[in-house]
């Protein structure tokens, strides 16, 4: 359409997408800030009839260095970028000035790197494409956006010819995962009610809260510390018990498989959305490698370190019933302040890791991402699981015996187990962080922080209006009422799937990793998930401005993640089971050392003597409630004080030890070959897919044999009989 001929344009079209007339649709926002209208004042640039978005991410950041330009500079930028566009068939109008330029070919790469590159120098403002109120009301609303959809399956296609193809596979990739997360949490369930079921037939808790045993143990700390009963931890016993039992060792199994038919069902997934998106033609993209952990470790550092001293400060309290609650008050404080130091350092994280690939210059936005993702990743998951790995493989592995402790800062002992193991304080560590951070998420950083960002910036627009009018500055254009690109552009800018998935991510390695510890993890990421769906989608269509549509073929690089978290998932499950838990130990003692093949005797069979008189001179109790105690239990295997080598390692640990490798090695070649085989039996192609591909490839060759025998046909009818001339043979058709 010639632009000479256009209707008079109308501010107050009823339709907010229309810009000068009902007949011209808008598409793209371009913003930028006129010095001549007050910094915070923006104005718009229309892309009208787009087929192919701008990218409105900033590119690499090496571009950040020139972004110091003069007022006159950024305007002839974007009056030499905005020629550009005109050139190319685009049609462009000003918030004033009507100019309209059809957008005909914007399949350029050249364009999306160029206003990436300007958007970083600061040029523009942002460049968003707007929201089609007719889809996210009607369409996006009431079938996905809507926590009255819970049960019903995301309108995926939808989704992706909405936001495009790189948020359409995330939200196919949360669905898979969740609804696969559903057999996982069922069993976990079953497990966890078969702990509670038989926790009063289990002898090893029946016997740490019988008083007539009357074991005492050995003092928490030096000096302030009392002796004190076994049977006081009596409730804590019992807890372990319902999750470190044999069927928990099964539960890993299960899950070890799970992960495997989890990544071979959403590749299968993943190769029909392909095929049904028309994705078969992309290019694969490469894996980086990561780096540095060192605050992450300090930070765990910091928290033993509170633990310890908290737990000898809080021992001086004269209050008995103060004393008996010690170790559960220093642990829950120290799992609280883990969850902080893990929320807080996660944010900061994030901006390391972009600092630190700015740092190397990656060439494309796809280099930047890819190296991005791998960095935030690896500083993100280490600072989520490191406060988890120091208490399954680290806490009270070097904390000494009786009489030749080992200490921190000079007078600290370092921290200890509980006498039924640690795995029930790892139970506790991974559900707090794994509920806490993600009830923060979701209801603090995903939906509180975006509304008072809108909220701000909203009263910032209004201020900045209200200013100009009082000096009688208001232009005619901001009377009009409230179009769709003034709605959008109050929104939260689109900053990405990356913080989705990284999410995501990481809850999946809270779900396969300390599995064996926590088996109502699945379950717990199940229900998270369900809310979570509605709660992104909601987002997307209400609370940012509509993203870019990004074409890709797959999920990229998080797929390499989760193959890694899955692999790596074996290994910690089996040291878990076998180092953390007390499955192994159990284990030998009833079929090595119990004379009638039960577990009777085996609470005093794992607990070793000390002779109080060994104690060194200013580390025995001071004073003391429980008198005429000769000798004290600590858990450990080692030799008595009445035997020649008294407190050396016994060999029952030997025993003990070598059964817990054996284990390890028997688990992850067991669950690894599991794995293979569920990988090796599901083809990553489903049958009616490679069916339909056969069918399309037969239907292609046929079509081009009848095109040469039509053509050879027509020449022969046109050059006489040729009797040395054949039918071609059937061509070769890549993937057929």
């Amino acid at each position: 359409q010639d632009p000479k001929h256009l209707p008079v344009p109308s501010h107050e079209s009823p339709l907010s997408l229309l810009s000068a007339s009902e007949e011209r649709k808008v598409d793209y926002i371009l913003c930028y800030k006129s010095k001549k209208r007050r910094a915070s004042k923006h104005r718009l640039s229309i892309s009208s009839n787009g087929d192919i978005p701008l990218q409105s991410q900033g590119g690499p950041a090496g571009d950040i260095e020139d972004s110091k330009l003069t007022e006159e500079e950024k305007a002839l930028m974007r009056e030499d970028f905005e020629a550009g566009l005109v050139e190319a068939g685009l049609q462009i109008e000003h918030d004033k000035e009507v100019r309209v330029y059809f957008l005909q070919c914007f399949h350029s790469g050249f364009f999306l790197r160029r206003i990436n590159s300007l958007i970083a120098r600061r040029v523009y403002d942002s460049a968003f494409p707007l929201h089609d109120v007719s889809i996210t009301d009607i369409l996006l609303h009431d079938e996905w956006a809507n926590y009255g959809v819970m049960h019903k399956y995301q309108p995926v296609d939808l989704i992706r010819k909405y936001f495009g193809e790189q948020i359409g596979f995330y939200f196919a990739w949360l669905g898979v995962y969740t609804q696969l997360l559903i057999p996982p949490s069922v069993l976990g369930i079953i497990v966890f009610l078969y702990g509670i079921f038989t926790v009063d037939t289990n002898v090893p808790s029946q016997e740490t809260c019988d008083d007539n045993l009357n074991i005492t143990m050995c003092p928490l700390c030096d000096g302030v510390c009392d002796y004190w009963r076994l049977s006081t931890v009596c409730s804590l016993a019992r807890a372990s018990y319902l999750f470190d039992n044999g069927a928990t060792v099964l539960f890993a199994i299960f899950m070890s498989l799970w992960a495997a038919c989890f990544l071979e069902h959403w590749k299968r997934r993943q190769m029909c959305l392909k095929h049904s998106w028309d994705l078969t033609s992309l290019e694969d993209q490469e894996v980086l490698k990561p780096l540095c952990i060192f605050v992450t470790f300090s930070a765990v550092f910091g928290v033993a370190v509170y633990r310890i001293c908290m737990l000898s400060v809080w021992s001086m309290n004269p209050d008995p019933e103060a004393k008996a609650s010690v170790r559960m008050t220093v642990t829950t404080t120290g799992i609280i302040l883990n969850m902080l130091v893990v929320l807080v350092l996660e944010e900061v994280y994030g901006a390391i890791a972009v600092w630190l690939t700015e740092l190397e210059l990656p060439k494309t936005t796809e280099e930047f991402e890819e190296r991005l993702i791998v960095k935030s990743f690896f500083l993100k998951s280490m600072n989520a699981f490191a406060p988890i790995f120091y208490v399954a493989f680290f806490k009270g592995r070097f904390a000494g015996r009786p009489g030749d402790y080992v200490y921190v800062f000079g007078d600290y002992r370092m921290e200890e187990c509980a006498p039924p193991g640690c795995l029930i304080e790892l139970c506790i560590q991974l559900s707090m962080i794994m509920l806490g951070k993600q009830l923060i998420q979701n209801n603090v950083f995903e939906v509180l922080i975006p509304k008072l960002k809108k909220m701000y910036r909203t009263m910032q627009e209004e201020k900045v209006k209200k200013r100009e009018s009082e000096n009688n500055e208001e232009k005619e254009e901001e009377k009009r009422p409230k179009q769709q690109l003034d709605k959008d552009y109050v929104l939260e800018p689109f900053e990405g799937v990356g913080s989705e998935y990284m999410e995501m991510i990481i809850q999946y390695g809270f779900v396969s990793l300390f599995v064996a510890s926590f088996p109502l993890a699945p379950a717990f990421a199940l229900l998270n998930n369900v809310i979570e769906i509605r709660l992104d989608a909601a987002k997307f269509v209400t609370e940012i401005r509509r993203p870019d549509a990004v074409r890709c073929k797959d999920i990229g690089i998080w797929y390499n993640i989760l193959c890694g978290i899955s692999k790596f998932s074996v290994i910690t499950n089996a040291f878990v089971i076998s180092f953390t838990s007390e499955f192994v130990p159990r284990m030998i003692y009833q079929y090595m050392y119990s004379t009638n093949g039960t577990l009777n005797g085996y609470t005093d069979h794992s607990l070793s003597y000390f002779n109080v008189s060994n104690f060194p001179p200013g580390t025995a109790p001071t004073t003391t409630l429980i008198t005429g105690v000769s000798t004290c239990r600590y858990k450990d295997y080692r030799d008595p004080p009445w035997k020649p080598d008294a407190y050396t390692l016994s060999k029952e640990y030997w025993s003990v030890l070598a059964a817990k490798l054996a284990f390890v090695i028997f688990f992850q070649n067991l669950a690894m070959f599991l794995s293979m085989l569920v990988a090796w039996m599901i083809p990553d192609v489903p049958r009616s897919l490679r069916e339909q591909l056969k069918k399309e490839n037969m239907m292609l060759m046929e079509f081009l044999l009848n095109q040469d025998q039509e053509a050879q046909a027509k020449s022969h009818a046109q050059k006489g009989p040729n009797p040395s001339r054949t039918l071609p043979s059937a061509r070769k058709i890549p993937g057929v």
